[in-house]
């Protein structure tokens, strides 16, 4: 499944705009297929230019503890992929970030991406935003956390927030966000979806790519195949969450990968009374069933996703928070109507000035860094005209503000009136 071509469909199959032809079945990351049914331009790669290899960061974490990551296999025996149904049983990739003890240089800092998930990027999730093949060292990226670092016990139980990505996106870009969130004391989880997310690596080199998309790709098309990814989705985060809760009460990680070594004080450390659900576009979406569907899950984040599925007419009875792009409304799309209306818990929506459907991805942080050396880069088409730095700035805070009031008792103003420091940001009766 192609991160570009279906991803921001779950941000709004019926946008005010009149339907315009879907991206090409190339294209690849989450922003883009809302710009083509908007009647935006979608950009094919430029030819490739001589001698550049543009290298990137990623935006430090803000909160008092280092960070720690490990990612590990899972596999799901209990059921066939409910994607490729020949096989008998379902893979994953997961991440986990947590607060770290300090190791200083003694442990490597993990790359934003994988070497051969980077390079099949390039290859061919990169053309399509106007980004040459070879132009950018994708895997040169690094993250701010330590492979393997032991667990900070100074922050307590660690209340547990699954993160998806878009439909066909990577669990990597929502690096920024997740990072931060974990050097504020939350154990995050990260996960890939086989099959669907254009690229998965898995341990040995194994690289495994999303499904080819239909020739056609009506609106028809693209509904039915976003309400499969959802469901299978939502069976893969409750897998996942039944692994986090095993590694809470003491137990291993996974049947995949046996004989993981897991970081040092990371068993016992999930605490699964307090657990939160967030992704952006399809994975908003998703975060949002989770929450109504699992007692366990308390709360969720929504970035910018259109509602696929029951919840987008049950809504949810639990804190819920809508972080949107400029042109996305309840006005202009009817499932973020419903959903609202139908919702009867702590509920607020956030509106980014300037900002576009990729702005809440790391896409926010990095296609800028890649245009001051690429100019022709169509930055905006992708993430907007919104400040990069204080896009992810008021992301960050907000999403904080969210998950320690509703997972921590920690009180806030920051949802009651607009704050001076994030001017971009409305608060949507």
């Amino acid at each position: 499944m192609s991160f570009t071509t279906i991803a921001a469909a779950a941000a709004g199959l019926a946008l005010a705009a009149p339907a315009a032809p879907a991206a090409p079945a190339t294209a690849a990351p989450a922003a883009l297929a809302h710009h083509a049914r908007a009647g935006h331009r979608v950009t094919m790669a430029l030819p490739a230019p001589t001698g550049y290899r543009v290298t990137m960061a990623l935006p430090a974490p803000t909160g008092p503890y280092p960070v720690g990551t490990f990612a590990v296999r899972l596999v799901d025996r209990s059921r066939p992929d409910p994607l490729v149904r020949s096989k008998p049983y379902r893979e994953l990739m997961v991440s986990l970030w947590y607060p770290a003890k300090d190791t200083g240089q003694a442990l490597p800092a993990v790359p934003h991406m994988a070497a051969l998930a980077a390079a099949d990027w390039d290859r061919h999730s990169a053309p399509p935003m106007g980004i040459a093949t070879g132009a950018v060292s994708w895997a040169a990226t690094p993250t701010h956390a330590r492979l393997g670092a032991p667990v900070d016990r100074r922050a307590g139980k660690l209340p547990v927030v699954l993160f998806g990505a878009g439909d066909g996106g990577p669990r990597t870009l929502g690096t920024t966000l997740v990072q931060d969130l974990a050097s504020r004391g939350y154990l995050v989880v990260t996960v890939d979806h086989t099959y669907e997310a254009d690229q998965v690596e898995f341990p040995g080199g194994r690289l495994v790519r999303a499904l080819p998309l239909p020739k056609k790709l009506t609106p028809r098309v693209i509904a039915r195949l976003l309400a499969r990814h959802s469901q299978a989705r939502l069976a893969d985060m409750r897998f996942v969450l039944d692994q986090i809760a095993a590694l809470g009460h003491g137990l291993g990680l996974g049947l995949g990968e046996r004989h993981t070594q897991l970081p040092a004080g990371l068993r016992g450390a999930p605490d699964l009374s307090r657990v939160g659900a967030l992704g952006q576009s399809l994975g908003g979406s998703v975060a949002a069933q989770l929450v109504h569907d699992d007692r366990r899950v308390d709360a969720g984040v929504n970035l910018d996703g259109g509602y696929v599925g029951p919840v987008a007419n049950s809504g949810v009875a639990k804190p819920f928070l809508q972080l949107a792009a400029e042109a996305h409304t309840r006005a202009s799309e009817p499932s973020w109507k419903s959903f609202w209306d139908a919702s009867t818990g702590w509920k607020r929506e956030l509106r980014f000035k300037g900002a576009a459907h990729g702005s809440f991805t790391d896409l926010q942080a990095l296609l800028p860094q890649i245009a001051a050396t690429l100019p022709k880069v169509p930055v905006a088409d992708f993430v907007g005209t919104i400040d990069p730095g204080r896009s992810v700035s008021a992301q960050r805070a907000y999403i904080a503000a969210f998950f320690d009031l509703h997972l921590g008792k920690k009180p806030t103003r920051l949802f009651e009136a607009p704050d001076a420091r994030f001017p971009e940001v409305s608060l949507i009766p």
